[in-house]
């Protein structure tokens, strides 16, 4: 059964206990797999993106940029593993030496992975995917993107705010494509949905350098994070 018609006979509804017992086994597995790919990454810097964007897109090149300013203060960059702009961000990382890294999602289209991965793993199931993208990483970057980078940013916001996982430092890059959304989130505020101060649970910003900074106060200080030379490339040490 291919995974397109597996989370499809999923989602019908209760099925015999073995059945559903061997999906919870393809799950583990699953888990198990990104785990053993990933275990000796270090600290990660996951950003999310639109597959659909080209190389000669203003959002590719900037893209590429943050990928090699990324690894060159020494963290792993990883990625849905795609084309687009997170394929910018991975070529980036590694064409500046730095340690790129993929999570792919199995789909009918777009999401072939791109060929500046130094480790990737490929997912059948977008939660478990989501999982691992979060697990590794002290900050994430959320460029231009479509349903699933909100998808991903929304997860990453509603998991800080309700103290599910530290508070790492969220940046939503691009002040012009997100200002209407940065609009409908300040609406939420008044309306008392959320709070004010869940609006400063992530930086908008268009600058390279802010970002950067933004993480390193935010992330390599607020973690006691050290460099450690590796191989190939430098990258940061957690304490405790």
């Amino acid at each position: 059964m291919n995974s397109k018609k597996e989370e499809r006979y999923f989602l019908e509804g209760p099925h015999s206990r073995n059945s559903e017992l061997v999906f919870v086994i393809k799950v583990l597995f699953e888990f198990i797999k990104g785990f053993r790919v990933f275990h000796f990454l270090g600290p990660c810097v996951t950003v999310f993106g639109s597959a659909r964007y080209g190389e000669n897109h203003a959002y590719y090149k900037t893209a590429q940029e943050l990928g090699r300013r990324l690894a060159e203060i020494g963290f792993t960059v990883m990625t849905g593993g795609g084309p687009g702009l997170m394929e910018a961000v991975n070529r980036g990382a590694q064409e500046s030496g730095g340690r790129s890294v993929g999570c792919n999602i199995v789909l009918p289209y777009e999401q072939l992975p791109n060929a500046y991965l130094d480790k990737r793993v490929n997912i059948r199931y977008f939660f478990v995917r989501k999982v691992l993208l979060s697990k590794y990483s002290y900050s994430y970057i959320v460029l231009p993107g479509g349903y699933g980078t909100l998808d991903e940013f929304f997860e990453a916001l509603t998991l800080i705010q309700t103290d599910s996982i530290k508070h790492f430092p969220i940046i939503l890059f691009g002040i012009e494509y997100h200002s209407k959304l940065f609009d409908y989130l300040k609406s939420l505020a008044e309306a008392g949905t959320i709070s004010a101060k869940d609006l400063s649970l992530f930086l908008l910003t268009d600058n390279i350098e802010q970002a950067i900074e933004h993480i390193e106060k935010h992330a390599v200080k607020e973690f006691g994070l050290k460099k450690v030379k590796y191989i190939r490339p430098l990258t940061w040490l957690g304490e405790g």
